[in-house]
């Protein structure tokens, strides 16, 4: 008998022991029991684009060409170039496209650093993130991934893209292809009046920091939809400082007011239009924006036509400044 009872008294507190261990690996507890309904759990918000595209310029451009600039409430950074010459003849500030940074390879960093060779200051920004593209606060109820695994479901594989660093060739080609028609989103039910605020914000703080550089004359250059940006804040602001706009590869974003062929076209400054003849959608919107023009009176507009060369992106390049060089300053030959 006695033995019976030392055999069964391990057995026993074996048995007791046992649900504890295993709650304890689960984790699950009266208040968190598969009958009890998960928590939401609210995500921290994540750093905007701009900053992070920021913070990687910091690390590769010279210190000496990086300007940090107050718009309202926003600190961001321009790159800022000098003219190499002892009588500049003006200040060319470059508003990059959404998705491009202030040393974009296309355009927008090829230019900033040819114009200061031939006279010219450059100061060079990028959008911030627009409030009309920002998704909506996500509140996560499904179960924690250690939960799931837990519970012996197993955990979805990270979507994760196979190079997470796209290359510039391919948001290049995006950006190409993107239609300047309005999307169904634009017209009076977009409301982009915030965004619109912080961009003309830190062009007004770019146009100060030209002026305290004494520069002649100030010209206003957009890329992509840097370009509508740039027409609707000369619309919109009337900047008496600025002389000349020009536009690169324009393109009217997915969520806004206005049409870029009602903007440009209706401007009293004297506006350059380049764009690439050599793809459809760029050609078509150019179309309308020209015939636009033609239906004003005495419009300051003209437009540029310029072949893409594939495979040699350092000639377009040099087409493109070129091509905006002898628009700014028609009495040069050299």
């Amino acid at each position: 008998m006695f033995a019976l009872y030392r055999t069964a008294l391990p057995a026993l507190g074996l048995a007791l022991i046992l649900p504890c261990t295993v709650q304890a690996a689960t984790g699950e507890t009266p208040e968190n029991s598969a009958d009890t309904p998960p928590r939401a759990l609210q995500r921290q918000p994540l750093a905007e684009r701009s900053q992070e595209d920021a913070l990687a310029l910091e690390r590769h451009v010279p210190k000496a060409e990086q300007q940090m600039l107050q718009a309202g409430n926003d600190t961001f950074l321009a790159l800022w170039k000098p003219a190499n010459s002892s009588e500049p003849e003006g200040a060319l500030i470059i508003l990059a496209g959404a998705g491009e940074t202030a040393d974009w390879p296309k355009t927008v960093g090829p230019l900033r650093r040819k114009f200061p060779d031939v006279g010219w200051h450059t100061l060079s920004l990028g959008l911030p993130d627009l409030l009309t593209d920002s998704p909506q606060a996500r509140i996560d109820t499904a179960p924690a991934a250690s939960e799931t695994v837990a519970q012996g479901q197993t955990a979805p594989a990270k979507d994760t893209p196979d190079d997470a660093n796209a290359s510039v060739e391919k948001a290049t080609s995006l950006e190409n292809e993107t239609s300047d028609a309005p999307s169904p989103l634009q017209g009076p039910g977009a409301d982009d009046t915030a965004d619109a605020e912080r961009i003309f914000d830190r062009l007004e703080a770019a146009v100060a920091y030209a002026q305290q550089h004494n520069a002649r004359s100030i010209v206003l250059l957009g890329n992509g939809s840097g370009a509508y940006w740039a027409a609707r804040y000369i619309s919109e602001r009337h900047p008496a400082q600025i002389q000349k706009l020009v536009m690169v590869a324009a393109q009217t974003p997915a969520q806004v007011d206005h049409s870029l062929d009602s903007l440009a076209t209706a401007l009293k400054v004297p506006t350059a239009d380049f764009f690439y003849t050599s793809q459809p959608q760029a050609r078509r919107a150019a179309e309308l924006r020209l015939q636009a023009s033609k239906r004003l009176k005495d419009s300051n507009y003209r437009q540029v036509g310029l072949a893409a060369l594939p495979g040699n992106g350092a000639a377009e390049q040099e087409q493109l400044f070129r091509r905006i060089r002898g628009w700014l300053s028609p009495e040069r030959t050299d």
